[in-house]
């Protein structure tokens, strides 16, 4: 089925009440992104992995109404952290869920490790180890950007323990190597992560995230990013980052959708035209990659009982481009 969900005015620049400054000098966060709060407490699950410690920084947010005996998993993108989920977390709890939001490791405010394996699974055996060590036996699995790549690799690995899926504009709906992207080893990534600050992330999130546009309330998450790489963690940070990128392109998941077998929404901005290493590529190849509202159709074909929701005038974060739209959406994905 295919749900297409057309645009309405924009009515303002507030989320939720909430007013966004404007970062004319740009604030510099710790290696666990010390110094920039979340909007719910921040809890943690310390655990061993690949003979380390290692902290798993998660949200945990109880209903706001009567319980439906539901749980919710939300999973962040490579750019972004739990706390970007804010508006579909207040969303899902005042619907009666109960929240779980973990930031994964090497990212945000959880362990920057210096030697780790990055892989899919890895990450989602971490999160189903948090799942349990909470209680949870089954959930549904919410992923954004890099995050539906590890969400349909948890849909994969732990089929009995994934409720429903639902993939937001997921990186990874195309092979991105086989493409024609030139292999780009974790040393040259690593460089080009230290280059990283508020004006790049910026000019990269406004050109390809937001086709072209830019409101006030994006800088918030912009600055929440920019923010580890301006402060004393930065190499940590950015190396960590490298190998994510490593593992996102050269761990495609798409090859295995049709083995997915929980029922499965794609929510797609259809002006998203996200693709790793396409400043990479040759123009011919550069030109062709990005193509959402083609891969989103290819996606649900190959997915079975798979829904398909397009957001005609949104791009790759329709959460955080228009969250009440978004929220209704995604309620309605999960409805029983």
């Amino acid at each position: 089925m295919r749900t297409r969900i057309s645009p309405v005015p924009f009515l303002g620049i507030a989320l939720f009440g909430l007013a966004f400054p404007a970062y004319a000098q740009q604030p510099a966060y710790g290696p666990q992104l010390e110094g920039f709060d979340y909007p719910y407490p921040v809890q943690r699950f310390d655990f061993e992995s690949q003979r380390q410690a290692l902290s798993m920084a998660y949200l945990d947010i109880a209903p706001e109404r009567e319980a439906n005996g539901r749980t919710a998993v939300l999973l962040h993108g490579k750019n972004f952290c739990a706390a970007t989920w804010e508006s579909a977390i207040s969303a899902l709890a005042g619907a009666g869920y109960r929240v779980i939001a973990p930031d994964q490791i090497g990212f945000c405010k959880s362990s920057k490790p210096e030697r780790y394996q990055f892989s899919f699974g890895q990450l989602a055996d971490n999160t189903h180890a948090l799942l349990r060590k909470l209680g949870i036996q089954r959930a549904a699995i919410v992923g954004h950007s890099m995050g539906g790549m590890l969400a349909a690799r948890y849909a994969l690995q732990y089929p009995q323990d994934t409720e429903r899926l639902v993939l937001v504009n997921p990186i990874g709906l195309e092979d991105w190597r086989a493409e024609g992207v030139p292999w780009s080893g974790i040393d040259a990534l690593y460089a080009k992560e230290l280059k990283t600050d508020f004006d790049s992330i910026k000019k990269y999130q406004q050109t390809v995230y937001y086709h072209g546009q830019w409101k006030p309330e994006y800088e918030h998450w912009t600055a929440m990013l920019a923010g580890l790489y301006a402060g004393p963690g930065k190499e940590a940070v950015a190396w960590n980052q490298a190998q994510a990128s490593d593992m996102v392109l050269s761990q495609p998941v798409l090859y295995e959708f049709p083995r997915i077998r929980v029922p499965t929404t794609l929510m797609i901005g259809q002006r998203d035209r996200t693709a790793m290493g396409k400043d990479q590529a040759p123009p011919d190849v550069a030109q062709r990659l990005g193509d959402y509202p083609a891969l989103g159709k290819r996606a649900a074909r190959l997915i079975p009982q798979a829904n398909l929701v397009e957001f005609d005038d949104l791009g790759h974060s329709p959460q955080v481009e228009a969250p009440e739209r978004f929220n209704a959406a995604l309620l309605r994905a999960l409805a029983p």
